[in-house]
């Protein structure tokens, strides 16, 4: 009997958990904030979470209580331009943060001119030494829109840098597919050496295996990583496998999520301005999928519905506490505001069959509502977040009150199992004294037989 009820707690501690904790949450973390469009932790600070505003400046909110400092981490507003799609853009922290304080950001100048420029934090580490900063590179922009922004660093420890086709439409100077711009480009630089020391907006080294370092082609620019981009906004490194998904927005027919192994060695050629998704660009610019393509891993049509939207939001894969959302790669939309989630195989570079799910119901959150959705964001943790552009922050948690629902199920389960024993045992006890006869002569039966 103990056996029993040891295997039946068993199926009810894997079944209950499987539920329960597959449960999620999405609380309303911060609100007020102007202009929202990414968010991030420093290594070594778990509780805090920056907050990349367009208009310039970076705040600082608690993990926890979603407070924030009362001044801003960093503030340029005075420096930047911020009309149409411009702004400050992107934040990156120095893997060696905790030692060095260094940190990089993408803005526009008031010129419009894309910058990537270091900081270094000040003694106050909720405040940036704003003296400190050193223009690492500087690209011109001919429009105002498809400026990228996102900076980030690879596991291979390279600040990577994101710059959309110089904008306008059909990308007029076919930017994305010509190699001598770093416009429509994934940029991958050394942010630790200096390969042009006489150069004073260029502050950095190449890394001696980009792509197009060593081609001996000298119209090849050696910081680009990749290219065939139109706009990408917003792309992320698997925090455990180091994959790199890129969001592109799309033009007129097709939205992209383009995915690159942790393996690859670059020179990945995404399609545009040929290519919007996985077809011919529309109109008179598009055309076969040059020999170098590289198909989006998953892509959409514009449009209502859904599965459908106008303007793609990537994010990242989940690598928080709540078991059931592992390995799934959330992204949205921010005309419609709808939130999916994908999953992708390493060994094919593909989408898992069937892995698409529309989680836009389930992400509704206790206050307030998602819209315009700006950016998602991760923490140190894991922990996943979606940014709205009217001002808020979400936070995805898993359900309050699982780990003690679990233990008060366990304990009922276990009340339940004992009462229904000493129930039995009563039975019995009442039925022994009619059994008593039937049971000694089977007794003789069997000796009976053995004989």
């Amino acid at each position: 009997m103990k056996y029993r009820l040891n295997v039946s707690v068993l199926v009810f501690v894997v079944t209950f958990a499987s539920t329960v904790l597959g449960q999620l949450e999405v609380r309303r973390l911060a609100r007020g904030l102007s202009q929202p469009i990414y968010l991030t932790s420093a290594p070594g600070d778990d509780d805090r979470l920056f907050v990349v505003e367009k208009g310039g400046d970076i705040e600082i909110i608690d993990r926890h209580t979603g407070e924030r400092s009362d001044t801003p981490f960093l503030d340029v507003s005075d420096q930047i331009s911020t009309n149409s799609e411009r702004g400050l853009l992107g934040l990156a922290f120095h893997p060696d943060y905790v030692n060095n304080g260094l940190f990089f950001v993408n803005l526009t100048n008031r010129s419009g001119t894309t910058e990537i420029r270091q900081y270094q934090v000040s003694e106050n580490p909720s405040l940036a030494d704003a003296s400190t900063s050193v223009e690492l590179m500087s690209v011109s922009q001919p429009f105002s829109n498809h400026n990228g922004g996102w900076i980030d660093f690879g596991h291979d420890g390279f600040l990577y840098a994101a710059l959309g086709d110089g904008g306008s439409g059909d990308d007029p100077e076919n930017t994305g597919q010509r190699l001598s711009t770093h416009l429509g480009k994934m940029l991958r630089i050394d942010v630790n050496g200096d390969d042009f020391p006489e150069d004073a907006n260029r502050n950095y080294a190449i890394p001696p295996t980009n792509p197009f370092a060593n081609d001996g082609d000298d119209s090849t620019l050696a910081e680009i990583w990749a290219y065939g981009l139109r706009n990408p906004w917003r792309n992320s490194f698997d925090s455990v496998t180091g994959d790199l998904y890129i969001g592109d927005v799309g033009q007129n027919a097709r939205e992209e999520i383009n995915f690159q192994n942790a393996d690859s060695v670059g020179g990945e050629n995404y399609g545009w301005r040929l290519r919007e998704g996985d077809i011919r660009t529309p109109g008179s610019v598009g055309g076969a999928a040059p020999a170098d393509n590289v198909d989006p891993v998953y892509d959409y049509l514009h449009g209502g519905g859904d599965n459908r939207g106008n303007s793609v939001t990537g994010g990242y894969v989940y690598r928080g506490p709540i078991s059931e959302l592992q390995g799934n790669y959330f992204f949205g939309d921010f005309a419609n505001s709808r939130i999916w989630s994908i999953e992708v195989d390493r060994e094919s570079n593909s989408m898992v069959a069937d892995s698409f799910t529309d989680w836009t119901d389930a992400f509704d959150p206790d206050l307030g509502s998602i819209g315009s959705i700006s950016s998602f964001g991760e923490d140190n943790l894991g922990n996943l977040y979606v940014l709205d552009f009217n001002g808020e922050v979400f936070a995805v948690v898993p359900e309050p009150n699982t780990s003690s629902m679990l233990l008060g199920g366990l304990v009922l389960l276990a009340t339940q199992r004992r009462n229904r024993l000493k129930a039995l045992e009563s039975a019995l006890s009442k039925l022994q004294p009619a059994l008593a006869p039937e049971v000694a002569k089977h007794a003789n039966c069997d000796q009976t037989h053995h004989r």
